[in-house]
């Protein structure tokens, strides 16, 4: 082999190597920070590790608000018409969050499997439902859900 061709040789190695270890760095980031949407019932079927951060959505159960008297601390449940996941969260919340309200949590399962989130999120008007959501009701034969 001569010198030329084992220099190109090495070259063209390189930049392989280079653009494989690009592309599996790029995809483990990708991994980690993809928010997945699992329904109550995806909950309760699944063992979903406890930190791991996911979206979860749901109808807010009436009657299952309870909010704190000293702090934005508020606790309720949401349903997706087959199971249901306690949800804990301290923060504002959206001004048209309401029980019976279609709503998307952001956050993780803590060690006693209530769900912490760190964000919540209601939807707009009368007649929109997150897609993922009003899919997760279809499923769980609530007839109320259309987008």
């Amino acid at each position: 082999m001569t010198p030329t061709r084992k220099r190109r040789l090495i070259g063209v190695v390189v930049i392989i190597v280079g653009v494989g270890v690009a592309a599996v760095v790029a995809m483990k980031a990708l991994n980690e920070n993809m928010l997945f949407f699992v329904s109550p019932t995806d909950v309760k079927e699944q063992a979903m590790p406890v930190g791991k951060r996911f979206r979860l959505g749901g109808l807010v159960t009436a009657g299952s608000v309870s909010r704190a008297s000293n702090s934005l601390a508020v606790s309720f449940t949401v349903s997706d018409g087959g199971e249901s996941v306690d949800i804990i969260y301290d923060g504002i919340l959206p001004d048209l969050f309401r029980e019976g309200q279609g709503i998307i949590a952001i956050g993780a399962l803590n060690n006693s499997g209530h769900f912490e989130a760190s964000e919540v999120l209601a939807k707009h008007d009368e007649n929109y439902m997150p897609p993922e959501v009003a899919d997760a009701l279809k499923k769980a034969g609530h007839v109320e859900a259309e987008t």
